[in-house]
C-alpha cells in the first residue's frame, strides 16, 4: 500500500473513532443502559442545537423522577424540528409539573389535534385535560391540613417514607452514603430510625442507620412498614442484576423473636420481573398493600394487596381495580386507624407530580379525593403516616425544603375528623340430635367484602366466638364458616342504614359493634336434606324459574364443599301411578342435575335419582299439606373424599330417616374474579434506541 492510502486509510478510521466516541454517542449509549444522570451530562456537551440531544436530556429527567426538568429541553427539541409523538404528549405533563396548568391543558389539546397514533396517549391525554378541568374546585377548598419542615431529620439529601413503631420513627435516607446512583446522580439510599421528640421532631443525636442486614453494601433500600403489633416488617430492596431476586424491586420480610429481627427473606407476592416497593399493612395485620408494576394492571404501577393465610404464609394478589387505579401511577399506601386508605398518584386529578389521596367508600362506590393544598404541591407529594390519630407525616421534594426529598409533619384540623371503627362479632354453632344450637369452637371465619374479596380470617375460640374490625362504607360483607367434618356456612351481612354519621357524633372516637351467629350442621353420610321451594309445572320436568334460584343455593354448597359427592333425588306424593310418578320423577331429577352441571359443578359429583311416590315423609297422607310435604327434592351426601372424615348416622336409622335440613336461603354463588386486562408497557424513546427501560429507577422506593 502507498504512503498517501494508507494516511488517508488512517484518516477514515481517526474519524469514524472519534465519532463513535462522541458526546452523543456515550450519551445515548448510557441512556439505554438507565443511566440516566450520565446521558444528561454527555448529551449537554453535544450542543444546545440539536434537537435529538435536547430530546433524550429531558426524556433522561423525566424517567428518573424529574420532570419538572425536562421542560425546556421538550420545548428545545420540539422547537429544533423534532418530530416525535412521545415529546408532544410529555411536554404537557411537564408544564403541569411546573404549575402551568393553562400552558399544560393547552398543550394536550394541540397534542390531541396532530393526530396522534398511540391510543393510549390519546387516552391518558384526555384523561389529563379532564383532570385539569378539576383543579379550580381543588385549589379552592377551605385547608383542614397544616404542615411543618422538621429541620431535625432533613439534610440536603433524600429523606422521605417516616413511619413510626412505638416512640421510634423509621424512614429511608441517601445521607452518608457515598456511592452514586447513574440513574438519578444521587446517593443511594438506606434505612434509618430516630427518636421521636417533642412537637414529633426527631431527637438528631439519635438518628441511626439500621444493621447491615437491612442495608446491604451493593443494594439500595427503599420503604419500609410495620405490622401493627410491630413484630413484622417489610421493607424494599433494589437488586443488582444478576443477583438472587430479580433485576428490579422486591419486598422483604423480617419478623421480631427474641428481642431481635430475623434475617430479611424476600417475599413470595414479588414479581420477579418487576417493580414492588411502598408496603403498608392493614390495621388487623393480615393484608399487605403495595406498589407494582406488574403485568396485567390498569398501567404505569398499580396498589395491590396481599393475604396472610392461617399458616403465615403471603399470598392471594389482587389488584385493588380500576376506581383506584389509573393508566399512571399509584403507589405509598397507607391504611388509618379508621381503615382508610391513603395513597399517592399522579394519575387522578392532582396539582402535578404525586398528589396524596384519601379514598372512602360512599353508598357502595369507592370515592376518591385530593388532600389539596398545603399537603400537595406541584412537586411529588408522597409517603403518608400517622403518628397519632389526627398528626403524622408526609414526604416532598416542593420548594423550600433543605433540598430533594424532605419530611413533613401534618396536622388534620377537619371538623369532621372523627375515628369511627366498626366490628363485626359473633358465635359459632352446631345443632345436636334433639336439634337444639350448641357452640361449636375452632370454626375458621373469613369476611368477604361485597366484591368477594377476603377482608380476613379468623378462628372462633373455645366458646365459639369471632370478631372482625369492618371497613366503612361497604354495602355488604359475607362471612363464610368452615371446620372439617361439617358443611361450610356463609351469612350475608347488609350495612344499608348502619354506619354512623360523623356529624352527629360527639366523641372524636366511637366504637360500634354488630352481631352475626353462624350454623354449621355436620356432614352425615347418606342423610337426605329437604331443598325447599322447589317446584315444577304440572306433569312438567324443566326447571322454573323460581326453582332455579333455589338451586343456585345447592350449587354454592357444592362450591363450598369440594370434597362432597351427592345423591339429588325427586319425590312425588302418593297419588297416581307407581311407574308413571318414578318416570316422572326420575326426570324432574335428571333436569335438576343438568341445571346443576351448567353451573360448572363436575357431574362426577352428582347423580340423579327419582323416586316416585316409594319413599313418603308422611304414609298415608290425606290433607294438600301432606301431600305437599311428600313432593320434595331432597341431596344426601354418598361420598366423602378423604380429606373430610366420614360422619355416619345413627345405628337406628334409616336412609329417610335423618332430620331435613333447610339450606339458608341467604346463600349465593360466589362470583369468578375479574380477569384484569393485559396492559400496554410504557417506554422511553426513542430514535436509535433499542433496549427497553422501565420508567422508575432501580432504588428500591
Amino acid at each position: 500500500m502507498r504512503k498517501d492510502q494508507f494516511l488517508n486509510l488512517w484518516c477514515v478510521l481517526l474519524v469514524l473513532l472519534v465519532a463513535s466516541c462522541s458526546p452523543y454517542k456515550k450519551g445515548l449509549q448510557s441512556y439505554q443502559l438507565g443511566e440516566y444522570q450520565v446521558a444528561i451530562e454527555q448529551f449537554k456537551k453535544a450542543g444546545d442545537n440539536n434537537p435529538k440531544a435536547n430530546f433524550y436530556i429531558a426524556e433522561s429527567y423525566r424517567l428518573s423522577n424529574r420532570i419538572g426538568e425536562a421542560e425546556p429541553y421538550y420545548a428545545a427539541a420540539l422547537q429544533g424540528g423534532l418530530q416525535d409523538e412521545e415529546a408532544r404528549f410529555y411536554y404537557g405533563y411537564a408544564m403541569k409539573a411546573n404549575s402551568k396548568y393553562t400552558e399544560a391543558r393547552q398543550q394536550f389539546q394541540d397534542y390531541l389535534g396532530s393526530s396522534p397514533r398511540n391510543e393510549e396517549y390519546k387516552q391518558r391525554a384526555n384523561k389529563e385535560i379532564s383532570n385539569l378541568q378539576a383543579l379550580s374546585d381543588i385549589l379552592s377548598r377551605e385547608p383542614v391540613f397544616k404542615i411543618k419542615h422538621l429541620p431535625n431529620i432533613n439534610t440536603p439529601e433524600s429523606e422521605y417514607g417516616a413511619v413510626a413503631r412505638g416512640n421510634e420513627l423509621y424512614f429511608t435516607s441517601s445521607r452518608s452514603d457515598d456511592r452514586t446512583n447513574k440513574a438519578t446522580g444521587k446517593s443511594f439510599t438506606n434505612l434509618y430510625k430516630a427518636n421521636v421528640g417533642q412537637a414529633m421532631e426527631v431527637v438528631p443525636t439519635t438518628v441511626q442507620e439500621l444493621p447491615e442486614a437491612f442495608n446491604l453494601a451493593d443494594r439500595a433500600e427503599g420503604t419500609i412498614a410495620f405490622s401493627p403489633d410491630g413484630n413484622t416488617m417489610v421493607f424494599a430492596r433494589g437488586n443488582a442484576k444478576g443477583k438472587k431476586g430479580g433485576e428490579e424491586v422486591n419486598l422483604y420480610v423480617s419478623y421480631f423473636r427474641n428481642e431481635q429481627w430475623s434475617e430479611p427473606q424476600i417475599m413470595p407476592i414479588n414479581d420477579l420481573r418487576s417493580w414492588d416497593s411502598t408496603p403498608a399493612f392493614s390495621r388487623n395485620g393480615k393484608t399487605l398493600y403495595f406498589a407494582s408494576n406488574r403485568r396485567g394492571g390498569m398501567g404505569g404501577v398499580d396498589l395491590y394487596s396481599a393475604q396472610i393465610d392461617a399458616r403465615g404464609n403471603w399470598g392471594r394478589v389482587q389488584n385493588l381495580g380500576k376506581e383506584i387505579n389509573t393508566a399512571g401511577n399509584e403507589m405509598f399506601p397507607y391504611v388509618s386507624v379508621d381503615n382508610r386508605l391513603y395513597f399517592s398518584s399522579d394519575g387522578h386529578p392532582g396539582l402535578g407530580g404525586l398528589d396524596l389521596f384519601i379514598a372512602t367508600r360512599r353508598d357502595g362506590k369507592i370515592v376518591i379525593e385530593n388532600l389539596s393544598e398545603p399537603m400537595n404541591s406541584p412537586a411529588d407529594d408522597f409517603g403518608l403516616s400517622y403518628y397519632t390519630l389526627d398528626k403524622g407525616y408526609f414526604s416532598s421534594n416542593r420548594d423550600g425544603g433543605a433540598g430533594d426529598d424532605d419530611i413533613y409533619a401534618f396536622i388534620n384540623n377537619s371538623p369532621d375528623l372523627k375515628i369511627v371503627n366498626y366490628y363485626l362479632a359473633g358465635v359459632t354453632y352446631t345443632t345436636d340430635d334433639e336439634g337444639k344450637q350448641v357452640v361449636l369452637p375452632n370454626v375458621q371465619v373469613r369476611l368477604m367484602d361485597n366484591e368477594q374479596r377476603q377482608q380476613d380470617v379468623v378462628e372462633s375460640d373455645d366458646q365459639g366466638r369471632f370478631r372482625f374490625q369492618l371497613e366503612e362504607g361497604v354495602p355488604q360483607f359475607l362471612i363464610i364458616g368452615e371446620r372439617q367434618d361439617y358443611f361450610t356456612t356463609r351469612k350475608e351481612i347488609p350495612m344499608d342504614g348502619r354506619y354512623l354519621d360523623r356529624k352527629t357524633l360527639k366523641e372524636f372516637k366511637t366504637d360500634t359493634t354488630y352481631y352475626a351467629d353462624l350454623v354449621l350442621d355436620k356432614i352425615v353420610l347418606d342423610r337426605a336434606i329437604v331443598l325447599e321451594n322447589i317446584y315444577y309445572d304440572f306433569d312438567k320436568a324443566e326447571i322454573r324459574q323460581d326453582a332455579a334460584r333455589e338451586l343456585d343455593k345447592l350449587v354454592t354448597v357444592l362450591q363450598d364443599n369440594p370434597q362432597l359427592v351427592i345423591e339429588l333425588s325427586s319425590h312425588t306424593d302418593s297419588r297416581g301411578d307407581v311407574a308413571y310418578n318414578i318416570d316422572l320423577s326420575q326426570r324432574r331429577a335428571e333436569s335438576a342435575v343438568q341445571y346443576i352441571i351448567s353451573k360448572g359443578v363436575e357431574p362426577r359429583r352428582i347423580a340423579a335419582r327419582g323416586y316416585g311416590k316409594t319413599r313418603p315423609i308422611i304414609e298415608n297422607a290425606e290433607t294438600e299439606e301432606e301431600h305437599q310435604v311428600n313432593r320434595r327434592t331432597e341431596f344426601k351426601v354418598t361420598e366423602i373424599t378423604p380429606e373430610a372424615q366420614v360422619v355416619m348416622p345413627q345405628q337406628d336409622a334409616t336412609e329417610d330417616e335423618g332430620v331435613p335440613v333447610v339450606i339458608d336461603p341467604e346463600q349465593q354463588q360466589q362470583e369468578t374474579p375479574e380477569r384484569k386486562r393485559e396492559p400496554k408497557k410504557e417506554r422511553p424513546s426513542k430514535p436509535e434506541r433499542d433496549a427497553v427501560f422501565d420508567e422508575l429507577n432501580d432504588d428500591g422506593r
